[in-house]
């Protein structure tokens, strides 16, 4: 105690983030204690995941900075209705596709002993080509899923420790510059992912998804009694919200359309690979009954505080704080140092719960889809395929890093950008599994529709930089999200091609659907 009494808030902060990274290495290395050496149980925990584990890594891999730090920052810009956008529609879609899509993955996975979505894919489309054409393009949309979490978690490091080595010269705040933060978050993801596998990234998700559903909703309660000063919870609630501008209160300056059409987004959750590789690991198709239920109240429960956190930001004047660092600031600024060295823990948790996935899920695309489909089934051990896993997991996170050096970039407006694109890949999942019509020609099609729609829609956009980029086919009254334009392509471009192209053989077919 008397070692933290010597400190200065920034080092208190520090030390309990440092504290609490410790404890998920030490979870990484328990759960390489178990490791059993094969790449079926680095790579999916050997079908063991329960349906409490099942329903905290899912939810918590999805959960990414673009939950915490981009709502609240996006929430200060654009007021209350950003929760209505994007988290009512994703509670419902995401569960509807855990129902529709990731139970029929599972049993279809179980039964022909998948690892990774593009192994599906090679075999119900029959072809070897896919993969190589469906590679490229889903480490090419995970590595700005990678970003987002690579620069918030650096983000949140510099604010938090603000003032911890004034005379170093580190940082302009006196902190840890966030390039050096993101370079730790980096460091500790990759060594119990390293180490522990698909089984302790599903323990590392379930405690974070435990600590940032905790203490969100304790930063909640604590910044609205500091923001609003009263006797009780819900008289804070009514003094802080009044002194928001009415115009964050409401959605009533967000365009309906583009509203409604944010509704496209949550559909990437259909061909994510971490959740492709999250469903595989289930015991049982009886484990999706958890996460079906419960994660639209899970996405309540943490977007809810978010959201009205970044609202509240609103109301004060944030001299020269960017939209990413709004939460952070407010809980560095309003609360004290222990616990915003917490809450800090806290927000990172949420980070690192989906760079783990993320990192572990292009490891398991490359060994198996390019290694060991090209190379050859037989021609590495167990061990020299977790080896080459975990290689190519180095390399990727190491890219990731250097481009999290090159400038700012809006959390929440790189993730819809990424989340677009995989969205417009959903109806090569769906008709997959349910359109015995779908051809090849016609799924290679929609996904070149889909990167030539989204590469020039991207590039319209600035590359990301014009945060309120829209489509006005119908006028500027009636705005569009890029992603309806990009969904479209991809959709009318598979469905024409395999009506017009030889459907698949009925041998093929009836691997996959039920006479």
């Amino acid at each position: 105690m008397s070692f933290l009494l010597a400190m200065n808030d920034g080092q208190v902060r520090l030390a309990i983030i440092l504290i609490y990274l410790g404890l998920l290495l030490f979870l990484g290395f328990f759960a390489s204690r178990l490791f059993r050496g094969t790449r079926d149980d680095f790579l999916l925990a050997s079908h063991s995941i329960g349906p409490f584990l099942l329903l905290m890594s899912m939810f918590g891999t999805t959960m990414t900075a673009f939950a915490l730090v981009g709502s609240s920052g996006e929430a200060y810009v654009k007021g209350i209705g950003v929760y209505g956008m994007l988290a009512s529609s994703s509670g419902i879609i995401h569960s509807l596709c855990f129902f529709v899509i990731g139970i029929k993955i599972y049993r279809i996975g179980r039964k022909h002993d998948y690892s990774t979505q593009i192994q599906f894919f090679r075999d119900r489309l029959d072809s070897s080509f896919i993969g190589l054409m469906l590679f490229p393009i889903l480490v090419g949309l995970i590595i700005p899923y990678l970003l987002i979490g690579v620069m918030a978690g650096g983000g949140v490091i510099a604010v938090m420790t603000a003032g911890a080595f004034p005379d170093l010269g580190l940082a302009e705040n006196g902190g840890i510059p966030s390039s050096y933060g993101s370079l730790l978050i980096c460091a500790v993801v990759l060594i119990y992912v390293f180490f522990g596998g698909m089984r302790g990234t599903a323990w590392a998700n379930a405690f974070q998804t435990t600590v940032f559903m905790v203490l969100g909703v304790v930063a909640f309660v604590m910044l609205a009694s500091r923001l609003g000063g009263g006797a009780t919870l819900i008289q804070s609630l009514e003094n802080v919200t009044q002194k928001v501008d009415s115009t964050k209160l409401t959605r009533s300056d967000m365009s309906q359309t583009l509203f409604f059409t944010y509704m496209f987004i949550p559909l990437s959750v259909a061909m994510f690979p971490h959740l492709f590789q999250h469903w595989l690991t289930a015991k049982s198709a009886k484990s999706f009954k958890a996460p079906v239920i419960l994660h639209p109240v899970f996405i309540m429960i943490v977007w809810v505080p978010c959201v009205l956190i970044g609202v509240w930001g609103s109301s004060l004047d944030l001299v020269d704080v960017k939209p990413n660092d709004v939460l952070a600031f407010l809980v560095n600024d309003k609360i004290g140092a222990v616990m915003g060295g917490l809450l800090s823990a806290g927000i990172l948790a949420a980070i690192m719960s989906s760079l783990d996935s993320q990192f572990l899920c292009i490891g398991s695309i490359f060994t198996n889809d390019i290694v060991r489909h090209y190379l050859g089934k037989d021609r590495f051990s167990d061990r020299a395929q977790v080896w080459i896993a975990r290689m190519f997991v180095i390399a990727i996170v190491a890219i990731t890093y250097v481009l999290s050096l090159q400038g700012y970039r809006s959390v929440f407006t790189m993730a819809v950008w990424c989340f677009s694109g995989f969205a417009a890949l959903f109806p090569l999942v769906f008709a997959a599994l349910y359109w015995k019509r779908l051809t090849v020609y016609g799924a290679y099609s929609g996904i070149l529709a889909m990167v030539g729609s989204w590469t020039y829609l991207f590039w319209k956009s600035d590359w990301g930089a014009n945060t309120e980029f829209a489509l006005h086919p119908f006028g500027k009254s009636f705005p569009l999200m890029p992603v309806v334009a990009i969904f479209m392509c991809s959709l009318l471009a598979m469905c024409i091609t395999s009506l017009m192209t030889k459907p698949p053989g009925e041998e093929t077919l009836a691997k996959f659907f039920d006479h």
